[in-house]
């Protein structure tokens, strides 16, 4: 009996657990499956946070860029408006600003040269040398250039200024053809070719009506190239040179901007 027992016992042992037991494992791993979706969850909402910040920031950054671009488009046209108005007031100080034709058909010189003598004046003395007058082939070609300047096409008028350059290397007009020049490069920011025109201007031809002009432009194209110590001493050498003119003004002007810039 005791033998019967006793194996009955070694048997209950050795047998297969119970379908309830089987099923104790699959719960636990159902526990560690609610524990990783969880803990995918908490990273996307981590992720949603993370790009909802990003979308600020590209706001904020659009904004930025906006507001940037209004700036430069105000700098364009405040650039364009003193062009426009630096160049009234040289064209106003040459007493015209482009030439005319003359009652007898022969063009009158541009601002800064002479005019052809009328008939009624009395021939020159001997020994002294007539006005430089420009030929008419020379006052076509510089009317030419002028007339793309004044529509805008600033890139046209250096073409056609650079031609008559060639042309005319040494003529009635070719201060003239030198200052416009540099201002289709100015306009353009292109400053060191601006800045080579009106050295150029002011090396050849220091009294010239556009000597004034060209060297309150070279100081404002030193100024466009970084170069502040050498466009603050060019700009004081209009202010001293030429004072109380329109091109000490605006020299002034750019002085006191660059002081309040250099204190911030």
């Amino acid at each position: 009996m005791r033998i019967a027992l006793v194996s009955l016992a070694v048997a209950a042992l050795l047998a297969p657990p119970s379908a309830s037991a089987q099923r104790a494992p699959s719960l636990a791993d159902r526990v560690a499956a609610l524990e990783q979706r969880m803990a995918g969850e908490q990273n996307a909402v981590e992720l949603v946070n993370q790009i909802t910040q990003l979308r600020a920031e590209v706001q904020s950054l659009r904004g930025q860029v906006e507001d940037l671009q209004h700036q430069l488009e105000q700098a364009r046209q405040g650039q364009r408006a003193q062009y426009l108005d630096l160049s009234g007031r040289l064209d106003r100080l040459e007493a015209t600003g482009a030439s005319t034709a003359s009652p007898s058909g022969t063009a009158a010189s541009s601002p800064g040269a002479a005019t052809a003598p009328s008939s009624a004046t009395p021939p020159q003395p001997a020994g002294v040398a007539a006005p430089a007058v420009p030929a008419q082939d020379e006052q076509s070609a510089y009317a030419n250039a002028l007339e793309a300047l004044k529509t805008g096409d600033y890139v046209e008028a250096a073409r056609r200024l650079r031609a008559f350059l060639a042309t005319y290397p040494d003529a009635a007009l070719t201060p003239n053809a030198l200052y416009w020049l540099g201002e289709s490069y100015y306009v353009t920011q292109n400053y060191a070719l601006a800045a080579q025109q009106f050295e150029a201007l002011l090396e050849r031809y220091p009294i010239h009506d556009k000597a004034p002009g060209a060297l309150l432009k070279l100081g404002l194209s030193q100024y466009g190239l970084k170069q502040l110590p050498q466009a603050e001493a060019t700009l004081r050498q209009v202010v001293q040179r030429y004072p109380g003119s329109d091109v000490a003004r605006t020299a002034e002007d750019r002085l006191r901007a660059m002081a309040l810039t250099s204190n911030r």
